[in-house]
This record gives structure tokens, C-alpha cells and sequence, in this order.
């Protein structure tokens, strides 16, 4: 080699070193999260639409190379490195190509074929058709793969992995919001439950407001057999989301009939991988109807409205289930995941429902809160502020006629009841005086519940208490009235003070009398036994009363009989005497008998007719004999109690002699 030229010596040491720099130069490492892209200087040129070769043309090639030390020969390949796509945790990648065919025209994303899988092999991407655009289906959280950083742009809310030689792509990074590249999560908040109403951005155009997948036909299918109401309910309440797994598989989407626009079918709880592009979800609150409520439907989606009611019923129409309109059956007591988007649910409360016309609202609910005293006028036109209270009842079964009718429960509050309330109250008060109003409230109170019920059954509304809770006076009515409650309770008063009076008087003669109980006891025995006695001593002249009264009947009887005896037995005698007298008239004289006759009675009669001692002048003979006479009837005999019987004086010749 020494007799080689210097030249060619210099020369070949430089080619050495070039031939040396050129292999050192194809040598390439590739870190363990990295792809070598290659781009070749030297070749066929691409189509005008390609960007990456994919035989060996110039440019972009379609074969990455690996983590390790890998050689391609330089300068006519290119090396450069890019790291893999990561994917942080609870965030999605959108993929959008920068390769392929063009989309179809109105096409928003690009259509997705299993062989895709995750974009890392770009040559069966695009030798099965793969269109430039965002991609359908996103890369999930962790996700690590080797990309082609100018076949594929991945956005993440971190970072861009890829190459932007494409300005569409550019533009379509541009307008993601980071937030739509995080995990979407429906969960409760706090008491709240909540659905998720979904629009779908890319497909064809469906006709209805919301589209629903296979649109109503089975609904159709059910009325045709013996189907109830709530089996209905049940099949609109089914969701088709398992067709397309929760729209995050878009291209199963649109393969099952998927149309753009509004989707019946909501989003239930869960964590959803959700394309930006292609998925909005809005989170609204889920119907839940409580114990003791029911909620009609009101469908702005479904079957064509075909009335059940009849011509008789004129506010609205009312349909099955399944039907636009005012659903025949409501929703009781559940959760239910009806898009509130196309199902407007009215709830109507089922048990008691208590309105204040007061300051106050109720606890249970609102739909007093814009209720206010009534206020009105009496006939002499004091102003009155009434506090009132009205329960009424909507029954289950007539709540769908009652929200046909007046839309909502707060405008049968606001709109019926509050006018026909406050108006009857008024026109009423203007027809009463303040006096006899307040003393009629109860008449009033009553008058009212019968109006309201009367006037509320024209809605399908019961009534069941109307109750006047407080009533604010005028202040001149009040006055009036204090004064005269104040004079009424001072008349009061002083009764009250004369009856403690007399109360008092008598305490003291009750104390009294207490003080002398035990005279009073003593008396009181006295009382008793000298009634006791009373009692007896005239039972005991009752008795001899009655004693005598027998007996003197007895004798006045026993003399009645001596008497007629004694009468029967004086004329028999005098009879007799007469005889004798007119016997004695003729043997002694009319002078001599008449002595002896009145000798004779005086004789009967016992009777003393002359003194001891008589004097007299002598008269004859007769005059003798009467002395003699009287003196002997006088003086009893001394022996035999002599006596001058009538049997002696008719002896006159035995008076006439001397005694022996």
C-alpha cells in the first residue's frame, strides 16, 4: 500500500471515512416508547393524494421502526423519532387521519372497520379503504401504542402525538374542547338523580324530533295484540342503547339505523368513552315520581294522536300510550328514564293538597308561593285582609283530563283557583256588613266550600275544605270593637265581683251555721223527737178518736133504742094516764087530779121543787095537803128511801090519812 499515490491514499481514507460516517449515520436507536418514521429522499413519487409510501416510494413510509437500534441507510432515508400515544387515565384520545380516501360529501367522520383496531398499522388501515377525518372510535384511557405520527393524529387534553401536515386536521384540533377529551360520567348529585339526553352529530336525518332506533313499530305490534297500557309504557321505556353499546360505538350506531339529531334513548349512570365529534350529552334530571303523585306524560314523539275521549271532551287530546299527546295512563310511583327533552312529565300531587292565601307557603310543595291574602271591601267599606286555606284532591285516574285542561298544576292554582277564590270572597263581603260578616264567618266559610267544589268540579277537581284561617280588621272596626269587647268585659267583671259578693255572704252563713253545727244538731234531733212525739201522741188520739166514735155510735145507737122504747113505752103510758085521769076526774075531781098530775111529773122528773122550810097562809084543805105533799117528797124516807111515786098519788086516799 506504500506504493499507492498519496493522493489515492487520502482519497480511499476518505471514502473509508464517508463509507464509515454513512453507516454510523444508518444506524438509528429508537427508545423504548418511541417509532422511527422514515421519510426516503429517493424514489417513485406518490400519488399526488398520498402521503405515505406505501412501495417504496418517495417520502413518507408507511413502516415505522421499532424500539432498538435499527439501520436505514443514510442520507437516503430519514429518521425521525416520535413517542407513542399515551393516553392518561379517565381521558379518551380522538384519532384523526391525516392518510386515506377522501369522506363521502356531508360525511363528518370517517367510517370504521374492525381491521382498524387501534390505528398502530398503517398499511391495513389504508389497503382496507381507511378515510382521512376524525376517527369514530376513540382510544381509551392507558392506552399505549405506536402510532404512524403522519398517518394518524391523536388529541389528548395533555398533549398532540403526531405530525400536522394536514390543515383540515389542524382545524378539526382545533376546535375540541379539552373537557370533551375526559371520561363522560353520569352520576347522581347529591339527592338529584340524572339521565343523560343525547344528540347524535353524523347520520342521516330520521324525520322526528328525537330519533328512535327502529322507530315505533313494535309499539305498533303491541297495540295490534291484547296489550295493557303499562306494558306499553314498558316497551317505550326500553332502551336500545345495548345495539350500539351506549353510542360509544358509533359505527354500530349508524349500521342499526341511527340517525342524526336528538335521541329518544337516554344515557343511564356509568362512564361513557364518548366521541366529541360525533356525541353531545346534556345531564338532566331523571323523573321520579314520589309517593302519592302521579305524573302525566305529555308525548311529543310516537305514533300518530288518534283521541280516546270523544267529541264531548274539547281541551285537548287525550291518547294511549305511545301516542302524541296527553298519555290515558300516568306514571305512579318510580324513576323512570323518559327523555325530558320529548316527554314533559307533569307531576300532580294524589293525596290532599293544601293552598294558603297567606303570607306563608306550604312546607310540601310550591305552588302557593304567588297566592296572597284576599283582600275586599265590605258593604260600608271597610277593608278586609282574608287568610285562607283550600284543600282540594286530584284523583289518580282523572289527573290526565285535569292537566288536558289546564295545562299544569300551577296554572289550575294560578289561573282557576286563584280568580274564583278571591273573587267570591269579594263580591260576598261587599254584600255583608263588618259586623255581620265577622258574626257569619262560619256561614261564609261554609257558602264558599260549597261554591269552590261546585265551581272546581267542572275541572275534574275535588274539594275538601275551605277554611278561613285569620281575618285582619280595619283599625277603626277594631277600635270600635275593642271598645265595646272592653265594656262587655268590664260588665262581666262587675257580675262577676257581685257574684264573689254573694258568694262571700254566703260563705260567712255557711260559716256560721258550721259554727253552730252542733246546736243546730242538737235542734234538729229536738225537731226530731218532738215530730216523733207529734207523730205519736196523734196516732195514739187518732186511736181514741176512733175509740170513742165506735163507742159513742154504740151508745148513741143503744139510746135510740131506749128512746123508741122509752117512746113507745111514754105513749102507752100516757094512754094509760089519760084513762086514769079521766078516771080520777070523775072520782075525785078536775082540781084534785090536776095536783096529782103534777105531782106525778114531779115526781119523774126527780126534781126539788120546795125549801125546808115552808111558810104559807092556810088555804083549806088542798093547801094542807100540798105542803104535806112537798114535804114528804122532799124528806127521804128513813128506812126504805121513801119516795112520792106515781103510784102513790093514785093513792090519794092513803095521803090523806095520817101517819099512824
Amino acid at each position: 500500500m506504500s506504493d499507492l499515490p498519496l493522493s489515492l491514499l487520502v482519497a480511499l481514507a476518505v471514502v473509508g471515512l464517508a463509507v464509515l460516517f454513512v453507516v454510523l449515520r444508518s444506524f438509528h436507536s429508537i427508545g423504548p416508547a418511541e417509532v422511527g418514521l422514515v421519510a426516503k429522499r429517493i424514489g417513485r413519487r406518490l400519488p399526488e393524494d398520498q402521503l405515505v409510501a406505501l412501495r417504496g416510494e418517495a417520502g413518507y413510509q408507511a413502516d415505522l421502526l421499532m424500539p432498538g437500534t435499527r439501520f436505514k441507510l443514510w442520507p437516503v432515508n430519514k429518521v425521525s423519532t416520535y413517542p407513542w400515544v399515551q393516553v392518561p387515565p379517565d381521558h379518551i384520545g380522538v384519532v384523526i387521519a391525516q392518510v386515506g380516501t377522501s369522506l363521502p360529501t356531508g360525511a363528518k367522520s370517517a367510517r370504521y372497520r374492525p381491521e382498524f383496531g387501534n390505528f398502530a398499522d398503517i398499511r391495513t388501515f389504508l389497503d382496507n379503504g381507511g378515510q382521512r377525518g376524525v376517527q369514530r372510535p376513540v382510544l381509551p384511557p392507558g392506552t399505549t401504542a405506536p402510532l404512524h405520527p403522519i398517518g394518524f393524529v391523536v388529541a389528548t387534553t395533555t398533549t398532540t402525538f403526531g405530525e400536522l401536515v394536514s390543515q383540515a386536521a389542524e382545524d378539526a384540533i382545533g376546535q375540541i374542547n379539552p373537557e370533551a377529551l375526559k371520561v363522560f360520567n353520569i352520576t347522581p348529585v347529591g339527592e338529584t338523580d340524572l339521565v343523560g339526553v343525547v344528540t347524535a352529530l353524523e347520520g342521516p336525518p330520521s324525520g322526528d324530533i328525537a330519533s328512535r332506533i327502529g322507530g315505533f313499530g313494535d309499539i305498533t305490534a303491541l297495540e295490534q295484540g291484547a296489550t295493557s297500557p303499562i306494558q306499553v309504557i314498558q316497551a317505550v321505556l326500553a332502551s336500545k342503547n345495548d345495539l350500539h353499546d351506549n353510542y360509544q360505538d358509533y359505527q354500530a350506531f349508524l349500521d342499526n339505523g341511527g340517525c342524526i339529531g336528538l335521541q329518544h334513548d337516554p344515557l343511564l349512570y356509568g362512564s361513557y368513552l364518548l366521541n366529541p365529534f360525533l356525541v353531545r350529552v346534556e345531564l338532566r334530571e331523571m323523573l321520579v315520581v314520589k309517593q302519592g303523585e302521579v305524573a302525566v306524560i305529555k308525548s311529543y314523539v310516537g305514533l300518530p294522536t288518534e283521541d280516546t275521549t270523544g267529541a264531548e271532551f274539547k281541551f285537548g287530546s287525550i291518547v294511549k300510550p305511545g301516542h302524541q299527546g296527553i298519555w290515558s295512563e300516568p306514571l305512579r310511583t318510580g324513576k323512570y328514564t323518559l327523555n325530558p327533552r320529548i316527554y314533559e312529565a307533569e307531576v300532580v300531587p294524589t293525596s290532599i293538597l293544601t293552598l294558603n292565601w297567606s303570607r306563608a307557603t306550604s312546607e310540601a310543595h310550591d305552588l302557593d308561593a304567588r297566592l296572597s291574602p284576599i283582600d275586599a271591601k265590605s258593604k260600608e267599606a271597610f277593608d278586609f285582609s282574608i287568610d285562607l286555606q283550600v284543600q282540594i284532591h286530584v284523583p289518580d285516574t282523572r289527573a290526565p283530563k285535569v292537566i288536558s285542561m289546564v295545562g299544569t298544576m300551577q296554572n289550575l292554582v294560578n289561573e282557576v283557583l286563584q280568580s274564583a277564590v278571591g273573587n267570591y270572597f269579594r263580591n260576598k263581603l261587599q254584600s255583608l256588613g263588618a259586623t255581620e260578616f265577622i258574626e257569619k264567618r262560619d256561614s261564609v266559610q261554609a257558602e264558599a266550600e260549597q261554591y269552590i267544589r261546585s265551581y272546581l268540579d267542572r275541572y275534574e277537581v275535588e274539594t275538601r275544605g275551605v277554611y278561613i284561617q285569620d281575618v285582619v280588621f280595619p283599625t277603626d272596626l277594631v277600635q270600635v270593637l275593642t271598645s265595646r269587647e272592653i265594656a262587655a268585659q268590664e260588665r262581666e267583671t262587675f257580675a262577676n265581683q257581685r257574684s264573689a259578693q254573694e258568694a262571700r255572704v254566703a260563705l260567712e252563713q255557711q260559716r256560721g251555721v258550721a259554727d253552730m253545727q252542733a246546736q243546730l244538731a242538737q235542734a234538729n234531733v229536738s225537731i226530731e223527737i218532738e215530730t216523733a212525739s207529734a207523730r205519736a201522741a196523734a196516732a195514739r188520739a187518732e186511736g181514741e178518736a176512733a175509740v170513742i166514735t165506735t163507742t159513742g155510735n154504740a151508745d148513741a145507737e143503744r139510746i135510740k133504742a131506749i128512746g123508741s122504747a122509752n117512746a113507745e113505752a111514754e105513749q102507752k103510758l100516757g094512754l094509760a094516764r089519760a084513762a086514769g085521769f079521766e078516771a080520777q076526774r070523775e072520782a075525785i075531781g078536775p082540781e084534785q087530779t090536776a095536783l096529782v098530775a103534777a105531782l106525778r111529773e114531779i115526781a119523774g122528773g126527780h126534781v126539788k121543787i120546795t125549801p125546808d122550810i115552808v111558810v104559807g097562809s092556810e088555804g083549806g084543805i088542798l093547801g094542807g095537803l100540798g105542803a104535806l105533799a112537798m114535804r114528804a117528797l122532799a124528806a127521804p124516807g128513813a128506812d126504805g128511801h121513801d119516795e112520792v111515786t106515781a103510784n102513790d098519788a093514785e093513792r090519794p086516799e092513803e095521803l090523806e090519812r095520817p101517819e099512824g
